[in-house]
């Protein structure tokens, strides 16, 4: 591989700077979506199971570019990859904000993600190649607080938007923003950000690739739209058929080991029992926390017909929170060792737990967001504690020369997780709602006298608040199981 050329630390830092403005491009699009989902619902007269897809689909085609893209820097350079995969990115923003319809905007936000997927990587293959092991924790923590300044904007980005722009065009403009920012970017890569790696003889392993996104998407598929079609004979084939495809690439990547060519997962990570248990945590607690948003944004819109300002206000104190507890995870991490996510998972699902006995105790009429302050914020400082040194202890339980690997895979890991935890509670949320049957009982509300207006608030927060509380006891109890998969990792890694 070609060494990062030798550097003063000022050019180091512009340099490292241009990367992360795409860093905080697709993290801020991952939480500014959720405030748009409802009006997106109404503008585009989508179904619930796109509005799944639109984060789903997003999280999903993040995940499974990242092993590749890690790879093909190593290749052709991480500035190419990097450059390449904003410019997608920055496309698919445009493409986006133009969609006229719900297929069409699912697609975007694909390709958006597999843009994000593309650049995201090398951001911390240079973090690597730019810097001294001295001024390398630095680079780290500046992505970090990067990473949590971004989500805790996106809610209020995005209901300011809207809020400013209207509910046709503000949800637009959530993904618009991000083309001349983009542009920006790239002219500045181009400018400012120097080659580094490339070379190595690397493969991408696409068949290993196009059975592993067919399998999970196979998954997906009937856990998103199942609900909303009444549970067809295909949906449970797609399930089988997902199954075939995930042994399929096991056995492919295991061919692929015993002929000395590197594949996607390396199996013999697994062989170690320790990353077994931290991939699986990794798993269930992305899809536990990303999904609390989902459900929060559409019972407090759709549901209580709040503002998307008002939606994005809801979540500060999780964003905030989860600030707070970032900045102080490497510290307790070194001190307390495994501790420090134990403690993370232990109020994450304490926080979860909160806001579930919160929903499940308040009348629709009476909750007004103040009540969520102190259960999310438990939430979002047990999620900073965790999320920071969770990858650091994961990694550290296979041998310093499959770091990079078994980095890869976490990362892939995550966003899966992510993409099913989305799906499973939304498949939760809708078939608990039973949205077919809002009409009727909007109808006889009015026949019994009710204004039309009252009538539909009061039936429209009939049917989602328990239909979020159901949604969140699911994100509750992944978290629970999160909380004792913790065990599995060791007690104690070195962390630099």
């Amino acid at each position: 591989m070609t060494d990062a050329p030798t550097l003063t630390s000022r050019r180091a830092w512009i340099g490292f700077a241009v990367l992360l403005v795409g860093t905080f491009m697709s993290l801020l699009d991952t939480t500014i979506v959720n405030v748009a989902l409802e009006t997106i619902r109404g503008s585009l007269e989508t179904d619930e199971a796109t509005i799944a897809w639109i984060i789903s689909g997003y999280a999903l085609a993040f995940g499974l570019v990242l092993i590749p893209a890690g790879r093909l820097g190593d290749r052709f350079g991480h500035k190419w990859v990097f450059f390449t995969g904003l410019a997608v990115f920055t496309a698919a923003s445009l493409w986006c904000g133009l969609a006229s319809g719900p297929l069409e905007l699912v697609i975007a936000r694909v390709v958006q993600g597999i843009g994000g997927g593309l650049f995201f990587p090398a951001v911390t293959a240079f973090a690597q190649l730019l810097f001294s092991p001295r001024d390398r924790g630095k680079a780290f923590g500046v992505m970090g607080a990067v990473i949590g300044v971004s989500s805790a904007l996106g809610p209020i980005v995005g209901g300011l938007l809207i809020e400013a722009l209207g509910d046709e065009t503000g949800w637009r403009w959530i993904f618009a923003v991000n083309v001349p920012i983009g542009i920006a970017g790239l002219i500045a890569v181009v400018l400012l950000v120097p080659q580094a790696g490339g070379g190595e003889k690397t493969s991408t392993d696409a068949l290993g690739l196009v059975l592993l996104a067919g399998g999970i998407t196979a998954v997906l598929v009937p856990l998103i739209q199942g609900q909303d079609a009444g549970w067809p004979l295909w949906t449970f084939l797609s399930f089988a058929g997902g199954a075939i495809l995930l042994v399929l690439f096991w056995f492919w990547e295991s061919h692929l080991a015993s002929r000395g060519v590197t594949p996607l997962v390396p199996p013999h990570l697994f062989s170690h029992r320790q990353f077994t248990g931290g991939t699986v945590l990794a798993m269930i607690y992305f899809a536990s926390f990303t999904s609390i948003f989902f459900c929060l944004a559409l019972l407090w819109q759709a549901g209580l017909q709040h503002s998307a300002l008002e939606t994005g206000l809801v979540t500060i104190p999780f964003a905030l929170a989860n600030v707070v507890g970032a900045a102080l995870s490497d510290r307790l991490a070194n001190r307390l060792g495994r501790g420090v996510l134990a403690i993370g998972t232990a109020l994450v699902t304490v926080g979860l737990g909160g806001v579930w006995l919160v929903l499940l105790l308040t009348p629709a009429a009476q909750l007004n967001g103040l009540e969520l302050i102190a259960p999310l914020a438990v939430a979002g400082f047990g999620n900073g504690l965790f999320i920071a040194p969770n990858a650091r202890f994961i990694v550290a339980t296979v041998d310093r020369s499959e770091a990079g690997s078994a980095s890869g895979v976490i990362g892939t890991v995550q966003r899966i997780g992510s993409a099913m935890g989305i799906a499973a509670v939304s498949s939760v949320l809708f078939a608990v709602a039973d949205l077919d049957g809002i009409g009727d009982d909007i109808g006889l509300a009015i026949a019994g006298g009710a204004h039309p207006d009252a009538a539909a608030s009061t039936v429209l927060a009939e049917h989602f608040l328990p239909a979020a509380t159901s949604a969140l006891a699911v994100s509750a109890a992944l978290a629970a199981v999160s909380f004792l998969l913790v065990w599995t990792l060791p007690k104690r890694v070195s962390l630099h």
